[in-house]
């Protein structure tokens, strides 16, 4: 009972920051530019925070770690991707040109970026549509894993459908009132708690195995511990990679390290973070602290995740490793973890980590969903042409909208399609948008035909081959075993071969070849779109 009054401080003490943060990010709001892109005047340490925040989830915490915890090491090179990639890339290379062009062409979404560089209303709309259409499974697959949370974190005063509405309301009201501004102020706060929580983890982690030597020579060691199952499809323990080509292999490179590693590239919901700075050099100031806080938020998950198969193994209440433990759910093993082997206080600092995670990133998801139906699809797609005054209402109810959406998925979905649900949606983005927005960035000769050919190959490529090849989501899925009698139409290796793999680079050639031999846009939008490109390097 002391317990549980105790945590129930802690959470109200927590809420009441969110909710005094939202109502500043509410006071700040004056007009569609702040409630869109936070005024385009966001701290660069505040928008690094938001990205990261924005980016780790509960589900990449618990349900990497997790993997982590089946994988191995090896999973550290998504850490490794998430940096270079989704950091170093994402912020100097990608986010320098998204600030300008969005601010040449007074640009508020991704969509509209897209839209506008390409001088397309139906690719902003299109654009709009895919997200405003697939987002709600991924934001279901937060929501869900939040209210699993709370619910076992109150198992005798709240069920899962309570959670879920408390959660949801929360969330709502703050990115109602202040937009962008007030989701970015929250961000920071909740990746601060993130990221401590974390760094603790770690310490007492390596605390608790005997130190960093001893506890990775010790993963080393139990090597012959790897279950029958698990080397019979290429695993050699925890401290090496899979076989070479074996299906553990190609789950572990293509869906997880190169399906999340390259797909952040195109989130709507992270590339928008670049159009709240006021230059580049704002960038480039963002870069140590994202790098820094994406490392101790992954790469402290997929170590400790490992490292459990040590602790549990070794322990004599348990001795069995982690898979085992957990009953071959992997998503109980982190939490199975902490609950096992840290201090009462502690659970409670990870329990605001998690909830912190799963708070950021459901709250840009609600921000981006309204964004995509209100302003994107309805005022620029359906209105386009005619005066529209109603921006910041629209999008109001575009969030409304998709708020409702992902609950209703939220309470209908099963727990079981968390992972299935995040794959579908950072794949798709990746396949239909990374090609026309690389494009739009750096080829003055991509066309508006290009882009459209591309989107629309990305995203059929990416249906069918969830739909009806890769074993995980067809399965799940069940059209092809509707339609054809059988779960995949194809036989190995190309069951477990990420869509990425194949329709990315479809996606990309299909950009190229198109955009050679269709109109090109006129010469003077092109200026306006890359207008003083070189003399932003120092400012």
């Amino acid at each position: 009972m002391e317990n549980i009054f105790l945590l129930t401080v802690i959470v109200v003490v927590y809420l009441f920051a969110i909710a005094s943060l939202g109502y500043y990010g509410y006071r700040k709001t004056k007009n569609a530019l702040d409630y869109m892109v936070a005024g385009r005047k966001a701290h660069p340490v505040v928008m690094a925070l938001s990205y990261g925040a924005t980016f780790i989830s509960t589900s990449a915490i618990v349900g990497f770690g997790g993997a982590a915890a089946l994988f191995g090491m090896g999973l550290l090179w998504l850490t490794f991707l998430n940096i270079f990639v989704g950091i170093f890339i994402a912020f100097v290379v990608f986010g320098k040109r998204t600030r300008k062009i969005g601010h040449n062409l007074d640009v508020h979404t991704f969509p509209e970026l897209l839209g506008r560089r390409f001088k397309s209303t139906f690719i902003q709309g299109f654009s709009g549509l895919i997200i405003f259409l697939f987002m709600p499974l991924y934001a279901a697959a937060v929501l869900i894993g939040a209210a699993r949370f709370i619910e076992a974190t109150f198992p005798n005063y709240i069920n899962y459908n309570v959670a879920v509405l408390i959660y949801t309301l929360i969330i709502c009201a703050y990115v109602l009132a202040g937009g962008l501004k007030g989701v970015m102020y929250t961000d920071a706060l909740q990746g601060t708690i993130m990221f401590v929580g974390m760094t603790i983890l770690l310490v007492f982690t390596y605390v608790r195995l005997g130190g960093v030597l001893v506890a990775h020579q010790a993963l080393t060691a139990i090597a012959d511990k790897v279950p029958a199952k698990l080397v019979a499809i290429g695993h050699l323990g925890w401290t090496q990679m899979p076989v070479p080509g074996s299906d553990l292999w190609w789950s572990l490179v293509s869906t997880i390290v190169m399906g999340v590693g390259i797909g952040v590239l195109a989130q709507p919901q992270l590339a928008v973070r670049f159009m709240t700075v006021k230059s580049s050099k704002e960038i480039n100031r963002g870069v140590g602290v994202g790098g820094l806080f994406i490392l101790a938020m992954t790469g402290v998950a997929f170590v400790v995740g490992a490292l459990t198969n040590v602790y549990f193994l070794n322990n004599p209440a348990f001795g069995k490793i982690s898979v085992a433990v957990a009953g071959g759910n992997i998503d109980k093993i982190i939490p199975a973890y902490i609950n096992a082997s840290m201090p009462t206080w502690f659970v409670y600092v990870f329990m605001l980590t998690l909830l912190s995670a799963a708070m950021s990133t459901s709250s840009s998801q609600f921000h981006t969903l309204g964004t995509a139906i209100g302003r994107d699809f309805i005022e620029k797609s359906l209105m386009a042409g005619k005066t529209f005054k109603y921006t910041v209402g629209v999008t109001r109810i575009g969030i409304l909208i998709g708020v409702v959406v992902t609950v209703i998925l939220g309470y209908h979905l099963p727990a079981g399609v968390i992972a299935v649900a995040t794959a579908i949606f950072f794949g798709l983005c990746a396949s239909a948008f990374l090609p026309s927005y690389t494009g739009a960035l750096f080829w003055k000769g991509m066309t508006r035909a290009g882009a459209v050919a591309s989107m629309a190959v990305g995203f059929l490529g990416t249906a069918f081959w969830l739909l009806f090849v890769h074993e995980k989501e067809a399965a799940a899925i069940g059209l092809c075993k509707f339609i054809f009698n059988k779960t995949t139409l194809t036989g190995q290796p190309w069951t477990v071969v990420d869509p990425i793999v194949v329709v990315l680079p479809v996606s990309f050639l299909t950009a190229i070849l198109v955009s050679l031999f269709t109109k090109k846009l006129p010469k003077d939008h092109l200026e306006m779109c890359f207008r003083h490109m070189g003399a932003e390097k120092n400012k």
